[in-house]
């Protein structure tokens, strides 16, 4: 079995208590976060890693929101939440690593929490700087190693946790990775400690 299919059938099995699961963390540092982040997303719009459906209630009017995410049983939910939204979202199973868009297609790109859990986040953010149009933006929440001395090597000692029990790594340099997937023009700052970055993108 492939890695990107382990790790769908573990979101695929935490899917009917993954809210419950992550009330915690939502509540402490998710929850102020994504009104701020989602609304600046304007024109046509790839939500990645939709999950659950908690970003959608954030979106203007006036987006035209696509989002997808490579577990089924996590995209049913967040089809329930479109459903009693009443809004018009595009929501499609499919994997980041391997979109099926065209060349520059969206003004704008949002994930929150998401780079954690692609098995290779180089190969996925490589696709959105494909789809992304000249100028176009990437808008990203996303929380990645400490480079504390010490915190840091404890979120690597620890990783194989959560990595085991849904896929989610807690020590990836996702600023790195960006750049190694092309990108260039990279604005981050810390949304809680230095765990959990608010991250601004624009591709050339």
């Amino acid at each position: 079995m492939s890695k990107t299919n382990k790790i769908r059938q573990r979101y695929n099995r935490i899917a009917p208590m993954y809210d419950m699961m992550d009330a915690m963390m939502e509540a402490r540092m998710f929850k102020k976060e994504r009104p701020a982040l989602v609304q600046q997303a304007s024109g046509k719009v790839l939500e990645v890693g939709v999950g659950t459906g908690k970003n959608l209630p954030h979106y203007n009017e006036d987006a035209e929101v696509f989002g997808i995410d490579f577990s089924p049983r996590m995209l049913a939910k967040a089809k329930r939440v479109a459903a009693d939204l009443g809004k018009s979202f595009q929501l499609m199973e499919m994997d980041v690593q391997t979109l099926e868009f065209a060349d520059n297609s969206f003004d704008c790109v949002v994930t929150t929490c998401v780079f954690c859990s692609v098995p290779d986040p180089v190969k996925g953010l490589e696709e959105i700087h494909r789809v992304l149009k000249p100028g176009g933006q990437l808008i990203m929440l996303e929380h990645v190693r400490s480079e504390g001395p010490v915190k840091g090597k404890l979120m690597d000692w620890l990783n194989f946790i959560p990595v085991h029990l849904y896929g989610a790594n807690i020590n990836r340099r996702t600023v790195d990775n960006l750049r190694a997937a092309g990108f260039n023009h990279i604005e981050s700052s810390d949304a809680w400690s230095d765990i959990l970055k608010r991250i601004r993108v624009v591709k050339e």
